[in-house]
């Protein structure tokens, strides 16, 4: 089947619009991607004609909110092929998500000597939680490092595993460098150990399939912003078994099964970890997303992905002076241009219309391991991104380059 990208662009209005008196060319997408019509009309039905408050409610309204906030949570665990919605719990995204394991899980679970194993290709929301976690519990993090190419090394990973290994927290896909990291390897190496393991899937969801069963990791964290839904809206899968064991992190109205001065009992999952008015509309938002992804080919979208990718690398590889950074496979690519600060870079590239992102990507510590002070210049793709949307970034860097 042939992909029509450009009718499927129509789907997203903020692409038609123009930006500094060009069409704008979106190519930010691992830090938002934009949203179809689908998700900004669910947004727009349920203030319009839903609005009320979850759960226990007797009115109408109520009842709808209700129906299509629940019905949501089973279409994510559909969607990640999760065994049941109790095993979604919502969070406003992938941050809070892995804030929650680490508080629930990390500071009730683990002690001094205990170890968590992270790499250097993560996200700072997937090191800074963590590291709170070590001071107070007395927890030592160890760190995957990388191989020549800015991958990570399976070889020295293997050795850090112990039987103090606790948690393994590592992400499937690099949101700095688009490189995909060899989870189902490093969730074997952890069970070996006994160690459980969390995946941050913020940069995966929205670029191929994920099966958390086939997976069999203990939980998976995404956000919905990072996917065509809305932002201030995520998920956390966990293992049912491990859910029932922790404690609720937040606490307060909706996660209560009954309240006196004297005692508080929680309620069953997913709600004792769902503490006071949840984003209604941002489930409801996600659900919309889902239900458009699940509507397209995905494998095509993947393939035309691809497509963009290799455009994209050999382009900038036809470039002397540009430097790509890793060997990305999904998502993103980040490059250097020598003499040229990335800032200056994206600026003149705004002044085209073209959205790129500079900077660190929240992965100093991976920054710091790749000696890139300044951080990186990084294009981001999504499925309604064309080949001129590459060709007008190629056209924009040799320009750039030109005023250099």
């Amino acid at each position: 089947m042939a992909l029509d990208i450009h009718t499927l662009r129509l789907d997203f209005p903020a692409l038609a619009q123009s930006v500094n008196g060009h069409p704008l060319v979106y190519l930010d997408n691992a830090a938002t991607t934009q949203k179809p019509q689908g998700v900004l009309d669910a947004l727009n039905h349920y203030y319009q004609s839903q609005n009320a408050n979850v759960h226990r409610a007797a009115h109408a309204l109520s009842g709808q909110a209700t129906h299509a906030f629940e019905a949501a949570r089973s279409k994510v665990a559909r969607f990640i092929h999760a065994p049941d919605a109790k095993h979604i719990i919502w969070t406003r995204g992938t941050t809070e998500a892995i804030n929650l394991v680490a508080y629930s899980f990390g500071m009730h679970s683990l002690k001094a000597g205990d170890e968590i194993l992270l790499s250097t290709l993560e996200h700072h929301a997937n090191i800074v939680p963590w590291q709170q976690v070590a001071a107070a519990t007395g927890a030592i993090i160890k760190v995957i490092p990388l191989t020549e190419h800015a991958e990570l090394d399976l070889t020295a990973a293997a050795a850090l595993f112990s039987t103090r290994t606790r948690l393994l927290a590592i992400s499937q896909v690099s949101n700095a460098l688009g490189v995909i990291n060899p989870i189902k390897e490093l969730i074997a190496l952890a069970k070996q150990v006994g160690a459980l393991t969390l995946v941050d899937g913020a940069q995966a969801v929205g670029h191929f399939p994920v099966d958390v069963q086939a997976l069999d990791c203990d939980f998976y964290v995404f956000s919905g912003h990072k996917m065509f839904g809305p932002t201030g809206i995520g998920v956390l899968y966990g293992k049912r078994a491990l859910l029932e064991q922790m404690p609720p992190w937040q606490t307060g109205g909706e996660m209560i099964r009954q309240v006196s001065f004297e005692h508080t009992s929680f309620g069953e999952l997913p709600f004792k970890f769902e503490a006071g008015t949840p984003n209604i509309a941002g489930a409801i938002g996600l659900g919309a997303a889902i239900d458009y992804l699940s509507g397209l080919d995905r494998s095509i979208l993947a393939e035309h992905e691809q497509s963009l990718l290799q455009q994209l690398l050999a382009g900038l590889t036809a470039m002397p002076d540009v430097h790509i950074i890793g060997r990305p496979a999904a998502g993103a690519v980040s490059f250097i241009i020598d003499d040229v600060h990335p800032q200056d870079l994206a600026t003149l590239l705004d002044m085209q219309g073209i959205a790129v992102r500079t900077g660190h990507h929240c992965a100093m510590p991976l920054m710091q391991a790749l000696g890139l002070s300044q951080g990186t210049i990084r294009a981001s793709l999504a499925f309604y991104n064309t080949a001129d949307d590459i060709a007008a970034l190629l056209a924009g860097i040799d320009k750039a380059r030109e005023f250099f």
